[in-house]
């Protein structure tokens, strides 16, 4: 099981908390670390103020030396696809070949009003994410000496030199995930290397994962090639004060966590790892609300490899 450590830094975050964040991480042996693609926070007051996901994750490129880095997920709204290409192509390259693109249709309606972001209707959004996806993989892998074009009613692309390459062949791995019924697989199946199910139960992960294969298979592709994950909330205690004090600092009720999340003793973190790579899961991504209590990050680590 991968474990990857994901973050929330629209809640208030420095990039200096971040980057003790992402160096514990690779320290501690984790897999991943990645972060939400927002600027506005959803609770709280938000100090000191929003960071960019994309800008963040160049200086940690530079900063750390393993563990791999990306969004959980990037707003189509926010960029537009051509520019989007060259950022993460950029990244990867300055990270040597870490980086990942979770992509997704935007959400958080409050978020592009603060920002002067347009938020077109739901079909509208994922109309662009299709086209996005498709315009990022196409300048990714278009064979060198070649020009791209795209033919595409939201972005079109005509005489685009095929200059804008990954270090990682192929192109950056990408992640789709949601609970959507039918458009949200279909893209994972077309064109993700991963499907994320995030803050679901077992019996709902599994269910989605059920689905993703399914529509793999309509598509002709081996439902073995798409790797599955899940994301989840972290609160981990050795004991139940310890496990009190986590979740009152995220403003959390110890037993909502229980139900909902990664949450209670090691032992009961485990089992529900467990049960969620019983589902199908071979990754997760565990949610950490607190960036400073570092401590939590290595009981976690600790608890899930025991």
């Amino acid at each position: 099981m991968d474990l990857r450590i994901f973050t929330e830094p629209q809640q208030g975050a420095t990039y200096d908390d971040l980057l003790a964040v992402a160096r514990a991480a690779e320290d501690l042996g984790y897999d991943a670390f990645f972060r939400s693609d927002h600027y506005l926070r959803m609770s709280g007051d938000g100090l000191p103020g929003p960071t960019d996901a994309w800008t963040t994750l160049a200086g940690l490129a530079r900063d750390t030396t393993r563990i791999r880095l990306g969004t959980l997920v990037t707003s189509a709204t926010f960029r537009l696809p051509g520019p989007l290409a060259v950022t993460v192509a950029g990244v990867d390259q300055m990270s040597g070949g870490r980086v990942e693109l979770g992509l997704g249709a935007g959400w958080f309606e409050a978020e592009h009003r603060a920002f002067g972001i347009p938020f077109p209707p739901l079909k509208e959004r994922f109309d662009r994410l299709e086209e996005q996806l498709a315009l990022i993989t196409g300048m990714w892998s278009a064979p060198e000496g070649s020009e791209y074009d795209h033919d595409g009613s939201n972005y079109p692309v005509s005489g685009q030199p095929a200059l804008v390459r990954t270090t990682q062949p192929g192109g950056v791995p990408i992640i789709v995930g949601g609970a959507g019924r039918r458009r949200t697989p279909s893209l994972a199946a077309r064109y993700a290397a991963e499907f994320n199910v995030p803050f679901s139960s077992v019996d709902e992960t599994a269910q989605l994962f059920a689905r993703v294969d399914a529509v793999c298979e309509e598509h002709g592709r081996d439902p073995l090639s798409l790797g599955h994950s899940a994301a989840q909330v972290l609160c981990v205690g050795k004991d139940e004060a310890t496990l009190r004090r986590r979740a009152e600092a995220i403003g959390r009720d110890v037993a909502e966590l229980r139900a909902n999340g990664l949450a209670g003793t090691p032992e009961e973190v485990r089992e529900r790892v467990g049960r969620l790579a019983e589902a199908g899961a071979s990754r997760v991504y565990l949610q950490v609300l607190d960036l400073h209590d570092l401590d939590h990050l290595a009981d976690a680590h600790a608890a899930l490899t025991a």
